[in-house]
């Protein structure tokens, strides 16, 4: 399904291929020879989302942007079934395998590989070529890779990156679920005016 949404509507290489439940939202550019396979989610909200070519998104991936952040995936890059991408740079040639997440303005140089279950964190840059392990968290600039069990050393690492200010704009003290729900429903009311675009995706 492709769905028009805050006055742009996405635009699909001829070459490329969207599975029909496949969602593609808003200011979205897919390149060519791109294959979206079944369910998958291409949102933007608010940012822009860019996928290069012959980028493969699997079985009931999500990709998003938002308003703070876009989302920019070079060539040959494959995102596995389940995973989670959202607002960060994904050089050429990466691979993030099933489940992993990759959270706001992360980068992840060419050829770098997060697999299964892992998490590269907000703002946590990765080297060319470099590895996070099954289940595995990098995070910081440049990435430290931890354990999952090593939570005191992560949060460490972590809470300087400033989750609340960078992903919903609120300083720490403030981030309560009240004001980030209450931010989160103002943000994604502009989905009532959304509307599907008639035709076909391929």
């Amino acid at each position: 399904m492709l769905v028009s949404h805050a006055g742009h509507s996405p635009r699909i290489d001829p070459t490329a291929w969207v599975a029909p439940n496949a969602c593609i939202c808003g200011d979205v550019v897919i390149g060519p020879g791109c294959r979206i396979l079944y369910g998958a989610q291409v949102i933007a909200e608010g940012g822009s989302i860019e996928l290069g070519r012959d980028c493969i998104v699997m079985e009931n991936a999500v990709l998003r942007s938002t308003a703070r952040h876009s989302l920019m995936m070079g060539d040959h890059c494959l995102v596995g079934p389940n995973t989670h991408v959202v607002g960060c740079t994904v050089e050429d040639q990466v691979f993030i395998a099933t489940g992993a997440s990759v959270f706001h303005a992360a980068h992840l140089a060419r050829g770098c590989e997060v697999r299964i279950g892992a998490v590269v964190h907000l703002r946590s840059r990765l080297a060319p070529g470099e590895n996070v392990p099954i289940g595995w968290v990098a995070v910081g600039d440049p990435a430290r890779l931890l354990p999952p069990d090593q939570h005191e050393q992560i949060w460490a690492l972590q809470q300087p990156l400033d989750f609340p200010l960078t992903v919903y704009g609120l300083q720490r003290a403030d981030a309560d679920m009240v004001k980030i729900t209450r931010g989160l429903s103002e943000a994604l009311a502009s989905h009532g005016s959304a509307r599907e675009i008639q035709g076909d995706i391929a």
